[in-house]
């Protein structure tokens, strides 16, 4: 049994229309206490080479919901970067995304308990998302 008073978080994007990680997406985390208190910003971070945010800041011991917001529209905008030229062409990925992504943001808000930690995997394409609690 833990001892830990505090919940931790951690994300990663994979974007599924290419199947590799989403670099550089921004992510923001927010907390609140509980159903109808005010959100608290905490941090912010951007996804590595691998998609992952290995910065996100410690959750307040009070934290009862967590949200991590994803800048999605961003992300598809910058459609130049040599890594994603690369595996769009070793996938047959379009070369146009039409009018970017059709999701601008991608909020993930969920619960939390002391001393457990919760890995939210994002999977993005421009048009869908599905959101789980890994491990």
């Amino acid at each position: 049994m833990s001892t830990d008073t505090t919940a931790s978080v951690s994300t990663h994007i994979l974007d599924t229309s290419i199947g590799r990680p989403a670099e550089g997406v921004r992510v923001t985390l927010s907390a609140r206490t509980g159903a109808g208190a005010p959100w608290a910003e905490l941090g912010a971070s951007r996804t590595d080479a691998d998609g992952r945010c290995k910065d996100l800041p410690a959750l307040p011991a009070e934290t009862a919901h967590v949200r991590l917001d994803f800048d999605t529209e961003a992300y598809f905008a910058a459609d130049g970067t040599e890594p994603k030229k690369q595996a769009e062409a070793q996938q047959d990925a379009p070369r146009v995304r039409d009018s970017g992504a059709f999701f601008p943001e991608v909020a993930i808000t969920f619960a939390v308990s002391p001393g457990e930690h919760y890995h939210v995997p994002l999977l993005l394409n421009p048009f869908g998302y599905s959101v789980y609690r890994g491990s």
